[in-house]
């Protein structure tokens, strides 16, 4: 791989490729005659959204970097099959599959990953033969925890074509941190005369910020040679969250704690929002009436309970829910229900057991208030008690709060009575800040539906 291989690739993945998914389907449409219906459109979103997660765990651009192109068709077709496989399921579940000519849908999945690796090797082609399968060497200056984490990143995968030769660092062999792979070179000194005999390409500084007369000087000397020169930042020894480079104003800044919902990925995590809970509501229209009318029955009270709750970025927000207590405590103090609690009502206990307590919440996702999948919103009351208690916990409000999270398919759905649990809580909703995307969120729903039915931790 070459640092010019990185815009290309990302082209694809966010560009060009669910341009080729979406304008597949319609060329197929006129190919028929088909006009084109809000049915061919709501397959459209439906292939994008699912064919976007699936790439992104099959993840084909991991062997087109290594210039393995049998193994990246391979990747291509077996992605673009099981979005087929999940499309299908969809269509035959929900009965959409009638509504479709079966030329146009057949035509779509037979072309649409043969014009995907045509377009992807087309552009392979059009680049410099020869150019990608250089292994280029590689020196870094500075033993440390950075140095030895970002020569191990070269050893563990290949594909990036950087073959580690060994460090230079001035301090003693006692001040090295264990676990060195590669050989100690010399002294930073001895950095410039190894670079011009050896014709090393690339070196990496990893040095703290505070040697910045000494990082000054030395590539000041660099300058002397053809090596391209690269900075390791010694930010990357704190605890990152989607951690990013990028510029203000053309002057270049490091993002170290940021949501991972920027550009692209915030319209494809609202986008899906929207899709999947217009559809969620419209289909569950009469169950959500008649749960209406079973809580005015059940008990003296309004239907939807409203509670204060921190949103994104920590601004309040009102929340929606199907009444299931005898009170609505929504003040300075709240109280989580428990196990046998006396204030949860007859209906209100199925309500909260199986969750269609949540249903309304559908109605804050439309609202742009709320995601399907984020971490849970907490009562204020409880956010302004753990805040002063858990390290980061705040953080878990870079992002929309969730109808259900990461830390709820893992086991910590419902009451957390003690402060290990709320931890653990936090600990799961900053793993998916870290961690996030599509598939993860598809992933999380899956799982929803399996606590859901077990019943687990619901009070």
């Amino acid at each position: 791989m070459t640092v010019n291989d990185i815009p290309l690739i990302s082209f694809f993945q966010r560009v060009l490729d669910p341009l080729i998914v979406m304008g597949t389907l319609y060329l197929s449409a006129l190919l028929f005659h088909e006009p084109f219906s809000g049915y061919l459109l709501v397959l459209m979103i439906l292939a994008f959204f699912i064919s976007s997660a699936v790439y992104q765990h099959v993840d084909p651009y991991r062997t087109w970097r290594s210039g393995r192109m049998w193994a990246y068709a391979r990747d291509v077709v077996f992605g673009w099959c099981v979005t087929i496989a999940v499309l299908v399921f969809l269509g035959s579940s929900s009965g959409l599959k009638y509504y479709f000519d079966e030329r146009v849908v057949l035509a779509w999945f037979v072309a649409t990953p043969v014009i995907l690796l045509t377009s992807h090797i087309a552009a392979r082609m059009a680049k410099r033969p020869g150019h990608d399968k250089e292994v280029r060497s590689v020196l870094v200056v500075g033993a440390n925890d950075v140095g030895l984490k970002f020569a191990g990143i070269c050893d563990r995968h290949p594909n990036l074509f950087m073959q580690v030769r060994g460090f230079f660092d001035d301090r003693g062999e006692e001040r090295r941190p264990p676990g060195m792979q590669h050989p100690m070179l010399g002294k930073t000194s001895e950095l410039v005369q190894y670079v011009r005999e050896h014709g090393i390409k690339m070196i990496f500084i990893s040095q703290p910020i505070s040697a910045q007369p000494r990082i000054r000087k030395l590539i000041d000397e660099l300058q002397d040679t053809t090596a391209s020169v690269y900075f390791l930042p010694d930010v990357y020894i704190f605890d990152l969250m989607q951690a990013r480079f990028d510029n203000v104003g053309g002057m270049p800044v490091i993002a170290i704690c940021e949501t991972p919902f920027m550009g692209i990925n915030s319209m494809i995590k609202r986008a899906s929002d929207i899709v999947l809970s217009s559809i969620i509501l419209v289909l569950l229209t009469p169950l959500l009436l008649v749960i209406a009318l079973a809580v005015k029955m059940s008990s003296p009270g309004p239907v939807i309970f409203r509670q204060r709750r921190y949103g994104l970025y920590g601004e309040e927000i009102i929340v929606y829910k199907f009444r299931s207590m005898t009170v609505m405590e929504n003040g300075g103090t709240v109280t989580q229900a428990s196990r046998n609690d006396q204030r949860v009502t007859k209906i209100g206990g199925f309500l909260r057991r199986t969750s269609l307590d949540e249903l309304p919440q559908f109605i804050n996702v439309l609202q742009g208030r709320m995601s399907i999948v984020g971490p849970r919103p907490h009562a204020v009351a409880h956010n302004e008690q753990y805040r002063k208690l858990i390290k980061g916990y705040m953080l878990r409000h870079k992002v929309k709060p969730g109808i259900t999270g990461w830390a709820q398919v893992n086991g910590l759905r419902g009451e957390t009575a003690t402060l290990d649990k709320m931890e653990a809580r936090i600990q799961y909703d900053l793993d998916y800040l870290r961690n996030w995307s599509l598939w993860l969120d598809l992933w999380i729903v899956v799982k929803t539906v399996k606590v859901v039915l077990a019943r687990e931790n619901a009070f």
